[in-house]
C-alpha cells in the first residue's frame, strides 16, 4: 500500500500533533506490555546517512521512539525497531544505504518480529517506494522527510495493520513544532531553523525531496535554544539548506541577520554556528551580524562549487566568481581572522581543463582553511543529469586529486599559524581512536586534541597549540 497526501499548509496543526501523541501513547502501552511479558526492554537503532539535517531528523525520531517506550540500542543486532535514515544527494550515499538495507534481511529472518523502516530523502524520490516494496520485502514501512512527525502513527499501523506501507507526502512539507529529541551529545546541539530550498541548482536533488523553503517561527527557535542553554549546551549549530533565506516566507519579514542577533542576546555562555549559506543570498547584514555578535563564531562555510563563471551559470548558482570574492573580501574586512571553508564539485558537465584551472586559481586566492571536495555525481531528475559534456571518471578523479593536493598545502599552512597560540576550545569528549586524548573544536571549528580529565567534557577550556597538523592540531591545557 502506498499512501500519498496533498497538503499545502506551512504548519502542522495542534490537533494533528495531539493525534500523533495519541498514537505515541498507544504504541507505548503495547511496548510496555510486551517488555513486561518478555522481561527485557525494547530497543531501537537508527542508521543515519547524509547531512547534519538528517542527523537532526534522526535525533527527533529517536526522541519519539524513547517516548514510545524504546531504549536506544548500542548495535543493530539488539534492536526491535531499526530505522535507516537515507540521503540521496550523491549516488554513492544512495547505493551505500541500499546495501545496508539489503543486509538487514538476515536480521529479519532471525527475528520476524523486528520492524524495519526506511526514511529520509531517498524515499521521497517518486520511483523509490515502489522499487523498495518489490525488491526489499523485509522492509515494513517507508516515509519521507515530510512525514517525520507522523512516525508514531506509522509505527502503530505497522504493529496493528497487515500491510507493508509507504507514506510519501506530495506537498512541500510542513513545520512540526514540539517534537521530542534524543541528543547523545549535551555540549553541542543542532537546531533546524528552516527546511527546503528554492534555488534549484542544476545538479541538486534537494528541492525535489525536501521541498521549498519553510522557516520556523523565531519565537519557537529562541525557546528551543534557551532550553538547550539552560540544560548545559555550549554550542548551537543552526541548520537549513540555505540559512540566509530564513524568514523570507514568514509574515513580518524576519531575516537571518535578525535571528542571529536575537540568539546572541539569549543569556548564557555559548556559541553559535550555522550552515549552509548560499553565496547569492548572504548579504552584508549577515556578515555584519557575525562581526557584531560575540557569541557567533567567526567561521563561515560558503560553498563556491566552481571558480569558473561558465560552470557557475550551468549550475544555476546565480553569482559570479567576482561576486563570491567580494563577499569573501568584505567578510575578512569585518573579521580579519575569520575561518573560511567551502564545497567544490569537480568534473561538472562541460568543465574544461581551463575551467578547472579557474577553480584552482580561486582556491589559491581565497586560501580556505578547509575544503570539502566532491566528484560530480549524476542524479536522475536534475537538469544536469542530461547535460552534454559529461566528464569521464578518470578525468574527474585526476582533477579531484589535484584539488585535494592544493588544498592540503593551504590547510597545513593555515593551521601552522596557530603554533604557540592559546585558543578557546569546547571539549566534546574523548577521542574514539585514542581515549587517552580529549577532543574539541575552536571558535573556527578546528579540531584540537589534548590531555585532561573527564570533568572538562562539555566545558570551554584554553588550549595552547603545540603541534599543528593539516586537518587537526595537538595542544596542552593552559
Amino acid at each position: 500500500m502506498t499512501e500519498r497526501q496533498t497538503d499545502t499548509g506551512k504548519r502542522v496543526s495542534p490537533e494533528e500533533m495531539q493525534r500523533q501523541r495519541q498514537f505515541c501513547d498507544m504504541v507505548a502501552e503495547y511496548v510496555r506490555a510486551q517488555s513486561q511479558r518478555e522481561g527485557r526492554p525494547f530497543l531501537a537503532y537508527i542508521v543515519t546517512y547524509g547531512c547534519q539535517q538528517n542527523e537532526d531528523d534522526s535525533e527527533k525520531l529517536m526522541g519519539m521512539l524513547v517516548e514510545m517506550g524504546f531504549a536506544p540500542a548500542d548495535v543493530r543486532e539488539q534492536a526491535d525497531v531499526i530505522l535507516v535514515n537515507t540521503c540521496t544527494i550523491r549516488d554513492h550515499a544512495e547505493r551505500k544505504a541500499l546495501g545496508n538495507i539489503g543486509a538487514l534481511k538476515n536480521l529479519k529472518r532471525a527475528n520476524p518480529r523486528l520492524k524495519i523502516g526506511v526514511c529520509g530523502c531517498m524515499v521521497q524520490q517518486p520511483h523509490i517506494p515502489e522499487e523498495m516494496q518489490s525488491k526489499f520485502l523485509h522492509v515494513d514501512f517507508m516515509f519521507g522527510p515530510h512525514d517525520i512527525y507522523r512516525f508514531p502513527e506509522i509505527l502503530y499501523k505497522s504493529y496493528f495493520g497487515a500491510e507493508r506501507a509507504s507514506y510519501v507526502q506530495q506537498s512541500e512539507g510542513r513545520i512540526a513544532e514540539g517534537l521530542p529529541q534524543y541528543r547523545r551529545q549535551t555540549a553541542a546541539a543542532y537546531v533546524t531553523i528552516m527546511s527546503g530550498c528554492n534555488n534549484f541548482c542544476s545538479y541538486c536533488i534537494v528541492p525535489y525531496v525536501r521541498g521549498r523553503e519553510r522557516s520556523r517561527d523565531m519565537a519557537a527557535i529562541l525557546d528551543e535554544i534557551s532550553g538547550l542553554v539552560q540544560g548545559g549546551c555550549r554550542e548551537i549549530t543552526l541548520l537549513g539548506q540555505n540559512v540566509n533565506s530564513y524568514g523570507k516566507d514568514l509574515a513580518g519579514g524576519a531575516s537571518f541577520s535578525e535571528l542571529l542577533r536575537a540568539i546572541d542576546a539569549v543569556p548564557g555562555d555559548f556559541r553559535i554556528r550555522f550552515m549552509t549559506s548560499h553565496p547569492k543570498d548572504i548579504g552584508k547584514d549577515v556578515i555584519d551580524a557575525m562581526a557584531d555578535c560575540p557569541k557567533v563564531c567567526k567561521q563561515l562555510h560558503l560553498p563556491v562549487q566552481s571558480g569558473s563563471d561558465e560552470i557557475l551559470a550551468r549550475m544555476n548558482r546565480k553569482y559570479t566568481s567576482a561576486d563570491y570574492l567580494e563577499t569573501v573580501r568584505y567578510a575578512r574586512e569585518r573579521m580579519p581572522e575569520i575561518v573560511l571553508s567551502s564545497d567544490i564539485i569537480v568534473g561538472f558537465p562541460g568543465e574544461t581543463e581551463e575551467m578547472f584551472e579557474d577553480t584552482l586559481r580561486l582556491v589559491a586566492q581565497v586560501r580556505y582553511d578547509m575544503l570539502f571536495s566532491f566528484i560530480y555525481s549524476r542524479r536522475k531528475g536534475t537538469p544536469a543529469y542530461s547535460m552534454e559534456g559529461q566528464i569521464p571518471y578518470a578525468d574527474k578523479l585526476r582533477r579531484f586529486n589535484r584539488l585535494i593536493q592544493a588544498q592540503n598545502a593551504l590547510s597545513a599552512d593555515a593551521n601552522a599559524q596557530y603554533m604557540g597560540r592559546c585558543v578557546r576550545v569546547l571539549c566534546l569528549g574523548k577521542n574514539e581512536k585514542n581515549p587517552a586524548l580529549l577532543e574539541g573544536r575552536t571558535d573556527g571549528n578546528k579540531l584540537v586534541f589534548f590531555r585532561g580529565g573527564d570533568e572538562l567534557v562539555g566545558n570551554f577550556v584554553n588550549v595552547c597549540i603545540t603541534e599543528p597538523k593539516t586537518y587537526f592540531m595537538f595542544g596542552e591545557i593552559q
